[in-house]
C-alpha cells in the first residue's frame, strides 16, 4: 500500500528541481509523496501540487510550514537555497529522515551544520546527483594523480537562471583533482581570470563558468601537458537526470545509519 512506503517531502516544491522532483516521485514505485514545502507568500500555499504544476492531482497540498509537511514523513529532498537548506536540516535532523541536498552554493559554516545535524540523521549532499557526474568526478581525481605537474582547468555552463558560480559540480570536479594530488582546494583555487594577470601559476586549479540560455549542465575537466591534454566532458540534457538521483539517494539512505554521506557513497563509486 502506498500508505506504507517511505514518505518524502520535496522542498521548494515550485522551482524547476522541485517541479521534477514531484513528477519523478510521482512515478517511483518503493516511496512516496508526504509534502511539499515551499516559501511564505507564495501562490501555490494551501494548492494540491499536482493541480498547481498544471497536472493531475497528486493529493498532496502546498505548505509553508516545514512541521506540517514532515509529520509523516521520512525524508526530505532539498534543492533551495543555503539558508533555507540549514533550516531543513535541524528539523530533519530532530525527525530522524533522510535528507537529500542538493542545494550548492553553501559556505564552510553551513557545511559545519550540516556536519552536526548528521550525527543525529542521514544527509545525503552533493554538488551534482547524477551518475555521469559523479562517475566524472572519480575520473578527475585519478587523471590528476597520474598526471603530475599537467595543469587543470575545470569550465562549466549552465542557464542563465542561475545565481551561484563556479557550480557545486565545478567544485566537486575540483575537490576531486586536488585530493588526487594531495592538495587543498582552497590554497590551490583560482577563479575566472581577467586582465593582466601574469603567467599561469604551477599547481593551480582554475574555474571559469559560462550563464547562457537553457543550458542543463556542461562540465569539462581540462588537463594539459606539454603538446597534449585531455579533456573529460559531462554534458546534461534532460534536469530529470538529477531528480532520479535525489530519489535514488532517498531510497538508499532508507537503510543507512546516521551520518553524512555523498552520491558516492549511494552509488557505490
Amino acid at each position: 500500500m502506498a500508505g506504507d512506503l517511505p514518505g518524502i517531502v520535496v522542498a521548494g516544491a515550485s522551482g524547476r528541481m522541485g517541479r521534477m522532483l514531484l513528477q519523478v516521485l510521482s512515478e517511483e514505485p518503493n516511496l512516496r509523496i508526504a509534502g511539499a514545502l515551499e516559501r511564505p507568500g507564495h501562490d501555490w500555499i494551501g494548492s494540491d501540487a499536482g493541480e498547481a504544476m498544471g497536472g493531475a492531482p497528486l493529493g498532496v497540498t502546498v505548505t509553508d510550514d516545514p512541521l506540517e509537511a514532515m509529520a509523516s514523513a521520512q525524508g526530505v529532498i532539498d534543492f533551495t537555497a543555503p539558508a533555507a537548506t540549514i533550516e531543513m536540516a535541524d528539523l530533519a535532523a530532530q525527525a530522524r529522515a533522510v535528507h537529500v541536498i542538493g542545494t550548492t552554493g553553501l559556505s564552510a559554516e553551513d557545511i559545519a551544520r550540516i556536519d552536526a545535524a548528521a550525527r543525529h540523521a542521514v544527509i545525503v549532499r552533493a554538488g551534482n546527483m547524477s551518475l555521469g557526474v559523479n562517475l566524472l568526478v572519480q575520473l578527475a581525481k585519478q587523471a590528476a594523480a597520474s598526471l603530475e605537474g599537467w595543469d587543470v582547468e575545470i569550465v562549466e555552463a549552465h542557464h542563465h537562471h542561475k545565481v551561484d558560480a563556479p557550480s557545486g559540480t565545478a567544485l566537486m570536479l575540483g575537490e576531486a583533482a586536488a585530493e588526487g594530488r594531495g592538495q587543498d582546494l582552497e590554497k590551490v583555487y583560482r577563479a575566472a581570470r581577467d586582465g593582466i594577470t601574469g603567467p599561469r601559476e604551477a599547481g593551480t586549479i582554475g574555474f571559469s563558468a559560462i550563464r547562457a540560455g537553457d543550458i542543463v549542465g556542461e562540465h569539462d575537466v581540462i588537463l594539459a601537458g606539454q603538446g597534449e591534454r585531455v579533456v573529460l566532458r559531462h554534458v546534461a540534457t534532460d534536469r530529470a537526470i538529477f531528480a532520479r538521483g535525489a530519489v535514488r539517494a532517498a531510497l538508499w539512505g532508507q537503510s543507512q545509519g546516521p551520518g553524512h554521506y555523498s552520491m558516492a557513497d549511494v552509488l557505490g563509486l
